[in-house]
């Protein structure tokens, strides 16, 4: 076959033809196992935030106890509305760096001794960092004696704080890693539950700290994700079905 400028055109060798059509066949099957993975994705996500929503509008039951904890660390019942009975360890706090919707300060951090004998972290909620440098402080302190205390039941943040690793013998953090912290306020081994609850938004005496400031958001790009590869897969067709038709012409060029 002869192209508009004169050339001879010469068919692709036949080896060098099916390998290259079984490579173009297997991108395509790979951009449409892709798209499918992204659409079981999407039902999962959409599952999972319709499962927050419910747990955290719901009423609060009982934080989950001993018996419960190993369902938690396998990735179980995160923004749990749960309510817990007993005291704080006023003696023991933690101001963890973090950031809010009303600025950057610290979260307050304050062990819980529930009447079922086991301890909780309590994040009490946000206090600004110039706070701490004022007699405010004093009256952010958790209140004495017996108190119940709802919110939400986060997971542990073992991995330290985006950018900046946790320094327990300076006492500074900068996640809100439960173990951690429990071994930093030398607290009885496994007595401590895995996870924190961030507390409600009830006020507190003297307006500090702020609870109630969880934020509850998920990423969900998944849909975006799947057009994207199957837009990928009919390209790759497209393209496949332009390379035939040209072998096939310069096979063929009396057809």
């Amino acid at each position: 076959m002869t192209s508009a400028s004169g050339k001879v055109v010469r068919p692709r060798r036949n080896g060098g033809f099916i390998i290259l059509t079984v490579l173009t066949a297997c991108a395509f099957a790979a951009f449409i196992l892709l798209g499918n993975w992204q659409l079981r994705r999407l039902s999962w996500k959409l599952k999972l935030i319709h499962d927050v929503a419910t747990r955290v509008h719901a009423p609060p039951a009982a934080a989950p106890g001993p018996a419960a904890w190993q369902r938690i660390e396998d990735g179980h019942l995160q923004y749990l509305h749960v309510r817990l009975r007993g005291h704080f360890l006023t003696a023991k706090q933690t101001l963890v760096h973090g950031a809010s919707s009303k600025g950057y300060g610290y979260w307050v951090m304050v062990p819980f001794k529930t009447d079922h004998g086991f301890i909780a972290l309590i994040n009490r909620g946000y206090i600004p960092p110039d706070l701490v440098e004022t007699s405010g402080y004093a009256k952010a302190s958790a209140p004495d004696g017996k108190v119940v205390v709802t919110g939400l039941l986060r997971f542990t943040e073992p991995r330290g704080g985006f950018l900046r690793r946790n320094h327990p013998d300076a006492n500074q953090w900068y996640s809100r890693d439960v173990a951690a912290i429990a071994k930093a306020d030398d607290l009885p081994a496994g007595q401590v539950a895995p996870y924190f609850v961030d507390a409600d938004a009830n006020a507190n005496p003297g307006g500090w700290p702020v609870g109630g400031l969880t934020k509850i958001h998920f990423r969900n790009d998944h849909l975006g994700y799947a057009i994207t590869w199957y837009l990928m897969a009919l390209a790759t067709l497209l393209g496949a079905g332009i390379m035939i038709r040209h072998e096939w012409r310069i096979r063929h060029p009396s057809r």
